[in-house]
């Protein structure tokens, strides 16, 4: 039996293979799916082991997929891993795409339908740093071969069971960096690295249900900056072409590699859609503050000044990108005094918007990074913070709820409400006429708590025990 197969058996019982087909002359895998990009555009995505791209059909009009990335061998390049367990990235398997037309009822690839965007949606799911953290500078290694230590298999199955019409993923898919050590059961007989055998066993295996159910947002995460996991991002994931430098293979390209112009995704159709998503890519930002004078700070700022650009067609945005800005982190050394929110980017924001950092479309803000579900609510004009960040990866301790006196994310927010958890789990999204209501589930589809949001203000309810 395949390497392939062999991931996907383990994984049906938990998250199904719905995504995984194979075609029955050549028994070569293949995984599709779609990603949707600047105001919404679907992309079709195929990653197979045969070596040709294979044929979509649109609305029973048979076309050839293009090929968005070769199988390679990528030579050693530096990276965040320690030099002695770092290797090549490994790719054997060709990427595939096709754009889908707006309009287009019926796609199909080797007879399996895939999951297109819908006029009316009704639910959206939000899940985010799900890969297992096989970590050696971080002497963690968690147990990726337990289902109760590295959930998201559940996860990722219980989501697709609540049947979204659209999935949002805040970023870092990608986490087993090093070997798992010899002695360690829990995570024995993993891959590691930065190729497609991590790929595959950290997202598209255990992910394979929900990749069938809807299409996907994909956010970037700091796990897919180009010092990491990059080359698989740029390979799979991210909707844009895969333009030259754009690669992460080369580190001399990686100041093109690293920043992604932000762009905006319309929820629905038809000329009276209202809503919208920003997508904005923090995956390289730091936490202290930048000076104005430096490039990322040069950089991050022209990107927010074009997401309020964007932020301004429509009156009700949500902006999502990876690293929460008004939200808290864990301090395991002062507990009773938790991180604020991303310093880098709040001082790329600075003045942008007096008080509020975001302009008044902006409903609310997703992100993931801290490995909790966490919402903050402000008696300040800043928009709700949300974080989706306990997906599966190794989970954060607890905040310090209620909140010492005057504890505050950002300069000038006042924060109104919080809740927090550090369950597994998963975050959803529907619309009820100028309202949305979010839920946050745990790993087994089991709601915590429900959030009532509208002008800017989330009111939720305790966190169920």
């Amino acid at each position: 039996m395949s390497r392939v197969v062999l991931g996907c058996a383990l994984a049906a019982l938990l998250a199904g293979c719905a995504a995984l087909t194979r075609d029955a002359d050549r028994g070569a895998p293949l995984y599709a799916y779609v990603v949707l990009g600047d105001e919404g555009r679907a992309v079709a995505r195929v990653i197979t082991g045969d070596a040709v791209c294979p044929a979509i059909e649109l609305d029973g009009v048979a076309t050839q997929m293009d090929v968005r990335a070769a199988p390679a061998t990528i030579p050693l390049r530096p990276t965040r891993s320690p030099p002695a367990q770092s290797k090549p990235s490994a790719f054997p398997v060709l990427t595939c795409e096709k754009a889908i037309p707006a309009g287009v009822a019926r796609a199909m690839v080797l007879d399996r339908a895939l999951p297109l965007p819908v006029a009316h949606p009704r639910r959206i799911v939000v899940i985010g740093d799900t890969g297992c953290r096989i970590k050696t500078g971080d002497n963690i290694f968690q147990a990726c071969n337990d289902p109760a230590l590295w959930p998201f298999p559940q996860v990722a199955s219980a989501a697709a069971d609540v049947q979204p019409d659209l999935v949002i993923h805040v970023g870092d898919y990608h986490y087993r960096e090093n070997a798992c050590p010899l002695s360690n059961a829990g995570c024995a007989g993993s891959p590691w690295g930065y190729g497609w055998d991590t790929w595959e066993a950290d997202v598209f295996a255990p992910a394979a249900k929900l990749f069938a159910a809807a299409p996907w947002i994909v956010v970037r995460g700091n796990h897919e900056s180009c010092n990491r996991a990059g080359q698989g991002w740029w390979r799979f994931l991210d909707p844009r072409p895969l333009a030259p430098h754009r690669d992460c293979n080369v580190a001399a390209d990686d100041s093109t590699g690293d920043y992604s112009e932000p762009y905006a995704v319309p929820f629905g159709s038809g000329p009276d859609v209202d809503m919208q998503f920003i997508v904005f890519d923090s995956s390289l930002v730091g936490v202290a503050p930048l000076k104005a004078t430096d490039p990322m700070y040069i950089r991050y700022r022209a990107q927010f000044e074009a997401a309020f650009a964007l932020a301004a067609r429509r009156p009700n945005t949500f902006f999502m990108n990876h690293h929460p800005i008004l939200a808290f982190a864990p301090n395991p050394a002062k507990p009773l005094r938790p991180y604020p929110g991303n310093g880098a980017l709040q001082s790329a924001l600075d003045g942008l918007q007096p008080t509020a950092l975001f302009p008044p479309s902006v409903q609310a803000l997703l992100s993931g990074h801290v490995h909790l579900f966490e919402v903050v609510t402000f008696a300040t004009p800043q928009p709700p913070q949300f974080v989706a960040g306990n997906g599966g990866d190794w989970i954060d301790p607890p905040l310090p709820i209620p909140l010492p006196a005057a504890t505050t994310p950002a300069p000038g927010a006042v924060v109104a409400g919080i809740v927090a958890s550090n369950r597994f789990g998963f975050l959803t999204i529907e619309r009820d006429g100028g309202r949305w209501r979010m839920v946050a589930h745990d790993f087994r589809g089991t709601p915590m708590t429900t959030c009532a949001l509208s002008e800017r203000r989330a009111i939720c309810d305790p966190i169920a025990p």
